[in-house]
């Protein structure tokens, strides 16, 4: 039976950070990782296309948290106690520089998730963290004011543990056998899934800035949109899968979505046409894209319009018109399911908020039960947020585990 003084359940981001801060904090304390894979820090190697997008260019705690569907209220406190500012100074100190890019997404300068996982390593070394891999938790009991591990390779007690394991319904299963309420997952962060003929053969192409709503609801959402071989996807898409998780999920994700691909009123693209009608009455509709639109999906617009390749703007009938202008303001698309976005496997759900103290990461419910990272039900949009909430929590729970 071995004995720590704080073990952290879980190898990912949230999991290493913690522990690495916990020991350096004070370096008294013998500090365990348990990771039931042969090897940690798997989200983190795959992030941001494999060059781990470490967290978002935003500054401000109350603007931060607006990236994130469930947890906006409750981590206003500890965005006000570690911040983007405070990682970006952590890994600076560790000799890891960070960029941010145009969308306001930081990367390591390496611009490789090698550079992180380097990092997190050997400090875990440096602060003398044993790091146990191929360690499956199989339960979690409190004995005597200290908690008893029992996993695949022998069992361990220790006076705090951490809970930092993700989205993982068999950890969940053990925390809801300790009075914990854990809120439904259901997925987030995904692609949807169209058939129709108005973006068919085109994937790749981008219109700039979108605003859309999903009928029927008050899900809304606006920014680049992507024509995908399956659908659409970007941030516009993104940000209604993440903040509708839960609505769609029950629409079995089959619903309409109306978009506006110019942000104009459908009176005032009437009228802008009607103007066309007359400034290029020579040329063909077809071929003179309009509105900033990518000329792909303008032809398909206009096709869809019954406004044939060989219509000049001058022959252009009323009905035409008014049937233009509603595919550039409100075309509805038929949704038929979802796709994966990338590697970004996030879940909505996890132990119910209610249930932990935020100035601490405690549990309400167990003394010296932390927990840090998705294992709550915390996510957010993609842009390195989940990645932040991951190191705000790790840290704050850290400091008060290490006292």
């Amino acid at each position: 039976m071995t004995q720590y003084d704080i073990i952290i359940v879980g190898g990912g981001a949230a999991g290493f950070f913690a522990a690495i801060n916990c020991a350096e904090q004070n370096p008294n304390l013998k500090v365990a990782i348990l990771e039931r894979g042969k090897e940690g820090l798997q989200k983190v190697k795959v992030s941001g296309g494999g060059r781990c997008n470490v967290t978002h260019a935003e500054f401000i705690p109350s603007e931060l948290v607006q990236n994130y569907p469930r947890g906006e209220k409750e981590l206003l406190g500890p965005f006000h106690q570690f911040m983007t500012g405070d990682t970006i100074q952590w890994f600076e100190d560790r000799d890891v520089a960070l960029k941010i890019e145009d969308d306001g997404r930081m990367f390591p300068v390496s611009n490789s998730s090698q550079t992180i996982i380097d990092c997190f390593l050997n400090e875990a070394r440096k602060h003398q963290v044993d790091i146990l891999y191929n360690h499956a938790l199989k339960s979690l009991s409190p004995i005597e004011n200290q908690w008893l591990l029992e996993t695949s390779q022998g069992d361990f007690f220790t006076e705090k543990v951490l809970m930092a394991t993700g989205s993982n319904p068999k950890i969940w299963k053990l925390l809801e056998n300790l009075g914990h309420t854990i809120s439904q997952p259901v997925p987030s962060l995904f692609t949807f899934d169209i058939k129709d003929k108005r973006i068919a053969g085109i994937p790749g192409v981008v219109a700039l800035d979108v605003e859309i709503n999903v009928l029927g609801t008050n899900l809304y959402s606006e920014g680049p949109l992507l024509i995908t071989h399956v659908g659409m996807s970007a941030p516009a898409i993104l940000k209604l899968s993440a903040f509708g998780a839960i609505e769609l999920a029950k629409r079995n994700y089959n619903f309409q979505i109306e978009i506006n691909f110019i942000k104009q009123s459908y009176d005032d693209c009437f009228e802008h046409l009607k103007a066309l009608k007359q400034d290029l009455a020579k040329k063909l509709v077809l071929k003179s894209a309009q509105f900033e639109l990518p000329k792909r999906l303008w032809q398909k617009l206009v096709l869809a319009s019954h406004v044939n390749d060989d219509v000049r703007w001058a022959d252009l009938n009323k009905s035409q018109l008014e049937a233009l202008a509603s595919q550039l303001t409100k075309a509805v698309f038929q949704v038929t399911g979802k796709s994966t976005f990338k590697e970004e496997f996030v879940t909505a759900g996890g132990v119910n908020l209610k249930e932990v103290n935020f100035k601490t990461f405690e549990s309400k419910r167990h003394n010296n039960l932390y927990f840090a990272g998705e294992i709550l039900n915390i996510d957010a949009i993609t842009g390195g947020f989940n990645f932040q909430n991951a190191w705000s929590g790790a840290y704050i729970a850290a400091c008060n585990m290490s006292k």
